[in-house]
């Protein structure tokens, strides 16, 4: 803590950096470690595996497919209304969620900060009407008693609702298939996206015990992390810099199929990577990752303060961290983030990486658009990001999956390992069941059904004729046939 200050203080006095921007120094094997220059010298360090399969199985075709059908509509009073028009889509994320069981419904929110705004309430589609008529015609009651009065405001609210034109609307109809994917299948990629202050070996334990099974994994250290480079320049942080990059290694590794699964900020890149190539995108798995709201950065920031300072105050933010990040805070906690490198940025990088959240379309509407199976993993002791807020991206996405663990704080990936590696593998595995059609039935079966019984009426009315005609028999053995009386009538 000393040294820290003592250093932040020669740095103050010499107008200089407390940090020298520099590639962190890594004891790690080069084997599975690329260094790829995603610019002129902005170089990233990407940990790539392609494990030795045994046997490679091809993908058989077969899954699910989800009719991703809805309707975004925003209004110019920043109200969001989000009408979901598929069966089968609408039916699976309720059941998961909420248990209901309406096909088709309503959500209305309002685009406010998640943090303040309550969670959005989804309305079924038959009582939406009702719910537009008591917002807009509130007078309707009173016309059954005073038909003056109804007279009266039934014209001024006409033009009301005439004017609540919206600002935009987007309508999403798409066919979606889903299949399961397997460590075996050569088209299937992972991509692993770290958060603010981490780098690639937060995700060890996911790293090893994907690529055991097969799976080809993908994992870079974000500019100024681990052991990328790190530039001196602020614009070199900021949200726009670092997506252009993620989508460089993207366009590197990506296979037919890839599942992207990120962390914190992290899932901000992924989310920006969905949008951008949807058909490439199988799934996405968002870990901690907050509410569906567009990034801009805090004003009354402790990170606004000078480079100087923070590295002054670098041991108490280190605390701060690991007070906040994990569920208990002992020596184990403390060796994992000594470990996996977390937390382990100059103060330069941690203040440009904090300044430079900006980006503003990534707001409700943007995450509405998504099709994209997706599931969310939440740590219930998690102190950064709120659990109302991970409620609120699931409502908002249109195929979404939250899991909610009670043992895990942010760094829930470090902290319970097995829980969230058996969570994941589940949903690579996982595929929407396929009914299948009801069997149409033709409309001549019921008439070919009664010619049938109409037909056989003659043939019984011949078993009940011929015991009567074979009654009488001789003892000669001739046989004298008797007319049936019946038969005369």
């Amino acid at each position: 803590m000393l040294t820290s200050f003592v250093e932040g203080l020669l740095c103050c006095l010499a107008s200089k950096s407390a940090n020298v921007v520099v590639p962190v120094e890594t004891s790690e094997p080069a084997d599975g470690y690329e260094f790829v220059e995603v610019k002129p010298g902005r170089v990233l360090r990407v940990r790539h595996i392609i494990p030795d399969r045994p046997v490679l199985e091809e993908p058989t075709g077969q899954g699910g497919s989800v009719s991703c059908k809805r309707k975004i509509t925003v209004y110019r009073n920043g109200q969001l209304f989000i009408e979901n028009l598929g069966d089968r889509a609408s039916t699976e994320v309720k059941n998961c969620q909420n248990g209901e069981s309406e096909p088709n419904s309503t959500v209305e929110v309002e685009l406010t900060d998640s943090g303040n705004s309550p969670l959005p309430v989804r309305i079924p589609e038959g009582r939406s009407d009702s719910v537009t008529a008591g917002n807009n015609g509130a007078s309707e009651t009173g016309a059954a008693g005073n038909a003056n009065a109804a007279g009266q405001t039934e014209p001024s609210q006409q033009p009301r609702k005439r004017r609540r034109k919206p600002k935009r609307s987007v309508v999403i109809d798409c066919e979606r298939k889903i299949s399961a994917c397997k460590g075996t299948h050569p088209d299937v990629a992972l991509f692993f996206i770290h958060g603010v202050g981490g780098s690639l070996d937060i995700w060890g334990s996911q790293l090893d015990f994907f690529s055991r099974l097969g799976y080809e994994v993908i994992a870079p250290d974000l500019a100024g992390h681990g052991a990328s480079t790190a530039p001196q320049i602020a614009a070199a942080y900021t949200f726009y810099a670092l997506a252009e990059d993620m989508r460089l290694i993207f366009k590197r590794y990506a296979r037919k199929r890839n599942i992207l699964i990120g962390h914190s900020y992290g899932v901000s890149f992924c989310t920006f990577l969905a949008h951008e190539y949807p058909e490439q995108i199988h799934k996405m798995v968002m870990i901690n990752g907050g509410g569906p709201t567009a990034l801009e950065p805090s004003l009354c920031s402790i990170f606004n303060l000078p480079t100087c300072v923070l590295h002054c105050l670098s041991p108490l933010l280190a605390w701060s961290f690991l007070k906040a990040g994990f569920a208990r805070q002992g020596a184990k906690e403390k060796q994992l983030l000594k470990e996996n490198n977390a937390f382990n940025v100059s103060s330069f990088v941690l203040r440009a990486m904090m300044s430079g959240q900006y980006w503003p379309e990534g707001d409700e509407v943007y995450h509405a658009e998504l099709t994209v199976p997706t599931l969310l993993v939440h740590g219930m002791h998690d102190k950064f990001v709120p659990v109302e807020e991970d409620q609120r991206m699931a409502e908002i996405l249109l195929l979404a999956f939250l899991k909610v663990l009670e043992d895990g704080s942010h760094m829930i990936m470090m902290e319970c390992p097995e829980a969230v590696n058996t969570l994941l593998h589940e949903f690579f595995l996982w595929e929407p069941v396929t009914h299948a059609p009801p069997k149409k039935e033709s409309k001549a079966r019921p008439e070919t059904a009664k010619a049938q019984t109409d037909n056989t009426k003659p043939m019984s009315d011949l078993a009940k004729v011929r015991p009567a005609t074979a009654r009488q028999t001789s003892s000669n053995g001739r046989t004298e046939e008797k007319p049936d009386s019946k038969s005369k009538k």
